[in-house]
């Protein structure tokens, strides 16, 4: 069972920058595709960024590419999502999902593919 954590989340202005981490307990993390997703209130979770257990691909949602960035240390076992350019429709829950990696290469972008989820963290973005 793989456990995930969140953190990084809060208030901030238009244009303004977070940066989320996701903490794990699972000691073979480098076996794992990793991704964030985000809910926004009386809507669905969709998917925003993945990344390969060898960090080599990634994979965006449109509404987020060349703003967001995502990224692993797979040393201290966290991924982390840099969000810049922050608009008031990426207000939402930030949550991180794993996936266990049938290749180093995989990226997973359905949220059916991933099996392990965090709590989420709560990200606000003001106009």
């Amino acid at each position: 069972q793989v456990q995930l954590v969140e953190s990084g989340g809060g208030l901030v202005q238009a244009g303004g920058s977070l940066r989320l981490s996701c903490a794990a307990s699972e000691r073979t993390f480098s076996s794992y595709a990793m991704g964030w997703f985000r809910q926004a209130p009386g809507k669905e979770r969709e998917f925003v960024a993945a990344i390969s257990g060898n960090k080599i691909n990634t994979y965006y949602a449109e509404s987020v590419k060349g703003r967001f960035t995502i990224s692993r240390d797979n040393a201290k076992n966290t991924v982390y999502l840099q969000m810049n350019s922050l608009k008031p429709e990426d207000t939402a829950v930030y949550y991180c999902a794993a996936a266990p990696a049938s290749g180093a290469y995989r990226v997973a972008v359905q949220t059916t593919e991933y099996p392990y989820w965090g709590r989420g963290t709560q990200v606000i973005v003001s106009s």
